[in-house]
């Protein structure tokens, strides 16, 4: 039983994604454009990966494609460029005036980082300093969201479809900062506590999903 619930949460960066997908309509694709366009994407990408990760030998992938690391690097630049034209489109003031610097900064760091520092499919494990930092940015534009209705004063858009997406945001990046900081250390050092922290990521991104869902419905 506890072999067949780890199956479940191993693959629930494949199927929580399915939850927002169920609920979506042409007016929140309409109104959420850049959150549709990260999940359906993302979906893809997920699932390649954990068909990498469980079925490489099976299918007798190629040598590049014996892991699924490089997936897990394109799914964090994805999550950062459609979230900052969301946070963008939705006028968060912070984001429209930094995100121009903080993207070069993001880039230059990409190119320095695989070009000298590490592989962008590395054999051994992710990049937890990428994660890492594209989560600060993320949290550090959520709260610049919040900053601003109170600012604001948009007491009446509280429960907006936006709100219930940031909110989701939120609650990843927070968690998730840590995790992906102490991640690739503690695979070198206890690989079975590191895969135990990875539940809570995946725990984190359910929970993500829904709050995303949740926001599709509000945009109906």
């Amino acid at each position: 039983m506890n072999d067949i619930l780890q199956r479940i949460l191993d693959w629930s960066e494949v199927w929580a994604l399915c939850i927002p997908l169920f609920v979506i309509n042409k007016q929140s694709v309409y109104l959420l454009k850049p959150i549709f366009v990260y999940v359906t994407i993302a979906f893809l990408m997920n699932l390649s990966g954990n068909i990498i990760a469980d079925y490489k030998e099976e299918l007798h992938l190629p040598e590049w494609l014996q892991q699924n690391t490089f997936l897990y690097n394109l799914h964090s630049i994805l999550r950062y460029a459609c979230f900052t034209i969301f946070f963008a489109g939705i006028k968060v003031p912070f984001v429209v005036k930094f995100n121009r610097y903080i993207s070069e900064f993001l880039l230059l760091f990409i190119i320095i980082n695989f070009s000298v520092f590490e592989k962008f499919n590395s054999n051994e494990h992710i990049s937890g300093l990428l994660l890492s930092i594209e989560a600060f940015i993320l949290l550090v534009y959520c709260i610049s969201y919040y900053l601003h209705n109170l600012n604001e004063e948009q007491q009446n858009e509280r429960y907006s479809a936006d709100f219930w997406i940031v909110t989701g945001l939120s609650i990843y990046v927070v968690i998730n900062f840590f995790v992906f900081l102490f991640y690739v250390p503690l695979i070198d050092s206890n690989i079975g506590l590191a895969e135990k922290i990875w539940d809570i990521h995946n725990i984190a991104y359910i929970v993500f999903c829904i709050f995303i869902a949740k926001g599709f419905y509000e945009g109906r």
